[in-house]
């Protein structure tokens, strides 16, 4: 697949919809946060449920299915791209936003930010991908912004598979949080940032096993805030008064995607389409 013409979604009406994909159901946290924030906004939501999950690929194959999902997306008339993907956010962001002409926004830089303002101590723990955490994004990011900061990531790859089977209050998800987070709080981390945008779904459980005293930094919910000032800062927000839509494809049949949208977001989701990845031909 060639990647199509981008000057339409410039050029286009500010009512052209805000394109957001994610490996799977987790980008819904951000495709709701953004109904919460811009209810006037059309939005275009692909869940790559074909190939969920993205954080044990490479860092070549998640820029690549960055590039296909971003095609599908701009070839429906997207004049923003956001990456509700911490995996893609960290491997495949930089490119997209070097090759596309419409914005590119990822979730690594705003909850980074987020984390920075949230921390007392100065102790930052991340959960994440693998994928993720090997990129050092977190790090990177954190540390741009405050170099004094001390990081602390673990890897979580058992969270997303158990999300996607909607088990977000399941005994053995409670098991599983425990056995990855337990060594962050022992180095006495202050701040935990969600790295993953699967992981505001186990917001309840992850708040209970860390105490109120472990400030959740929700990448989700500050990527919406930096996708409001991003469109308005460029002229781009939607000047309609009717409130806008979600319209959601997957590249798969998903079981319990509906589910999650409806239950644990409070999203109302049509119909769901199932289009296959259309792939890059280079």
């Amino acid at each position: 697949m060639e990647l199509p013409e981008q000057g339409a979604a410039l050029g286009g009406a500010m009512r052209a919809p805000i394109g957001v994909f994610d490996s799977g159901i987790g980008g819904l946290t951000v495709a709701a946060a953004l109904r919460r924030m811009l209810p006037l906004e059309d939005i275009l939501y692909i869940g790559d449920t074909a190939r969920v999950p993205y954080g044990g690929k490479s860092a070549s194959t998640i820029e690549r299915y960055g590039r296909e999902i971003s095609g599908m997306l701009l070839a429906e008339g997207a004049k923003m791209i956001v990456v509700a993907c911490n995996t893609a956010s960290a491997l495949a962001v930089p490119r997209l936003q070097q090759s596309l002409e419409v914005p590119v926004i990822g979730v690594i830089q705003p909850g980074a930010a987020a984390a920075v303002e949230a921390t007392r101590n100065g102790h930052v723990g991340v959960i994440a991908t693998r994928a993720t955490v090997q990129s050092g994004a977190y790090e990177r990011e954190i540390h741009r912004l405050n170099p004094e900061i001390r990081v602390s990531a673990q890897a979580c790859p058992l969270l997303v598979p158990l999300i996607e089977e909607g088990w977000m209050n399941d005994p053995v998800t409670r098991l599983v949080i425990e056995r990855y987070l337990g060594g962050l709080l022992e180095l006495g981390i202050d701040t935990l940032v969600l790295g993953c945008t699967h992981y505001p779904l186990l917001r309840e459980s992850l708040g209970a096993f860390v105490g109120e005293g472990i400030a959740l930094v929700d990448s989700a919910q500050n990527c919406a805030m930096r996708v409001d000032a991003e469109l308005k800062s460029r002229g781009m927000a939607s000047s309609g008064s009717d409130s806008g839509s979600l319209r959601v494809t997957l590249t798969d049949p998903s079981a319990a995607f509906l589910d999650v949208a409806q239950e644990a977001l409070g999203l109302e989701v049509g119909e769901v389409r199932v289009r296959p990845v259309q792939m890059l031909s280079e």
